[in-house]
């Protein structure tokens, strides 16, 4: 079977296995960097099986920090994360990945001296045997990346180095997966791609969390979008009934809101 034709057929899976499952549940977070500095303040987040969600916000209102507290790399201080109904708070990232979380962050998301073949063989370092299925799987999503294997990935693009990480951080058949910012310093053309590839990750399974500044595409993909305000989630809903909705625009989205409804 060609890579395509396994996620494609993946896709087709996704479609029924998605479902009212909760896979990651994030009740009452309290959470920060520093000592007595809470950046997260009761923040309440759930993702279900084969869903795509949106996490949209003003600087500053805790996006990130969410999504490094659900990987383990913010201190937690109060509510909790479970993961497939299990508590994953305070456990480090190889056990999290071992739990089935990926994290791809904004920055420094690659191996730069590393080829893109290295790259997707780190992401299975805890487990090397099965990393024919996996490459099989994603380069049946990253058809290009197959192509080019023995490229040094400090050679690649913003956008080619962004794929190259979401490529590693599924090797390990996530049951989550973890987006920071995705489409963070890419050309307008690059950020389109950007999130068609993200579409195509969620398409072919993999129930995905996505951090954005770019608010208005995030909740035309997304199956709901939780705004983030200081830290608390202000509004949550369905991408569209959040980018219809007059409170959401007005404080969060402005005009961007009603272009391309």
């Amino acid at each position: 079977m060609s890579g395509t034709a396994s996620a494609a057929g993946a896709a087709g899976a996704a479609t029924e296995a998605r479902s009212d499952r909760v896979v990651v549940e994030v009740t009452d977070l309290v959470a920060g960097y520093l000592p007595g500095v809470n950046i997260l303040n009761s923040t309440n987040l759930v993702a279900r099986q084969g869903e795509l969600i949106g996490i949209i916000g003003p600087n500053g209102a805790g996006k990130s920090t969410l999504l490094k507290a659900i990987f383990g790399l913010v201190k937690v201080r109060g509510g909790d994360i479970t993961v497939n109904g299990e508590s994953i708070v305070g456990l480090k990232a190889d056990k999290l990945v071992q739990r089935g979380v990926a994290f791809v962050p904004q920055t420094n998301n690659v191996f730069p001296s590393l080829s893109i073949e290295e790259n997707l063989q780190m992401g299975l370092y805890q487990n090397p045997r099965i990393f024919k299925e996996r490459l099989e799987f994603v380069t049946g999503i990253f058809a290009e990346l197959g192509k080019r294997l023995k490229q040094r990935a400090g050679s690649l693009s913003g956008g080619e180095r962004q794929m190259v990480a979401m490529s590693r951080a599924l090797m390990m058949d996530p049951s989550v997966v973890l987006l920071d910012e995705p489409s963070a310093g890419l050309s307008p053309v690059r950020q389109d791609d950007a999130f068609l590839r993200v579409s195509d990750i969620n398409k072919a399974g993999v129930t995905t969390i996505m951090v954005e500044q770019n608010a208005r595409r995030c909740l035309q993909i997304c199956d709901r979008g939780y705004v983030l305000d200081q830290g608390r989630d202000a509004y949550e809903g369905t991408g569209r009934d959040l980018l219809n909705d007059p409170k959401v625009i007005g404080l969060y989205l402005g005009t961007l809101g009603a272009d391309g409804v």
